[in-house]
């Protein structure tokens, strides 16, 4: 089979999403490491003409969208399967990465985790805290759904890790250490033990930002 290769900036939770899918199927992969700056480069917006990271070149196939490459991983590396076979399950996993991409994301992350993390570790700047503020009520509602949705399961979608764990865990993980995690997850102790497990998964552990940059220093 073609080499997985695999184009991301370090810390970017979605192209995480993609590795930690590679690793969960014992999948190696090379790291093409991509420059914050630079996302907006011809040669980059050759790759994804909108400028975003992921991006997963196997062979001669090249594809942009972090759903659209996990679910082409998990149909290339049938097994372990990452996707439920029941309909109402993967209906469910399909339901859960979506609330990830539209309300996680959008609103969420790129605004919190963007002030809190991106702004004072790659910028250098202070953390725009009106906005973080305007972003948490948004943010609970997320958490409060995404709480309700995983209930008393391991996993979102059961017993076994799906589509939906791989795309969620990243970006929970990200914000774990920002002071507004408290506060999202204090009435949500099965959010706190779910992304507990998560990380204790080798390939989580092998993805952190840090094994990342590390990774993309000798790529």
């Amino acid at each position: 089979m073609p080499e997985f290769a695999i184009h991301s900036v370090p810390g970017s939770p979605f192209g995480r999403s993609v590795l930690v899918a590679l690793l969960e199927k014992n999948a190696g992969y090379r790291l093409l490491p991509v420059v914050p700056g630079t996302l907006q480069s011809a040669e980059h917006l050759a790759r994804h003409p909108f400028g975003k990271v992921p991006i997963l070149e196997h062979g001669s196939f090249r594809l942009y969208e972090t759903q659209a490459i996990l679910r082409y991983i998990d149909r290339v590396l049938p097994n372990p399967a990452l996707t439920p076979v029941p309909p109402q399950a993967a209906a469910r996993m399909d339901q859960l990465m979506s609330i990830n991409d539209w309300y996680f994301f959008q609103g969420v992350q790129n605004v919190i985790g963007f002030q809190r993390i991106v702004v004072p570790r790659i910028m250098g700047q202070s953390a725009d805290e009106a906005a973080i503020a305007a972003a948490m009520p948004k943010a609970r509602a997320v958490f409060d759904e995404l709480a309700r949705q995983l209930g008393d399961q391991p996993y979102f979608v059961g017993e076994s890790v799906t589509l939906a764990d791989v795309l969620l865990a990243p970006q929970l993980d990200l914000l774990r250490e920002i002071p507004e995690w408290g506060p999202l997850t204090a009435r949500h102790a099965n959010l706190r033990a779910w992304l507990e497990r998560m990380n204790a998964r080798a390939s989580m552990a092998a993805t952190t930002w840090e094994r990342v940059a590390a990774m993309a220093k000798v790529a």
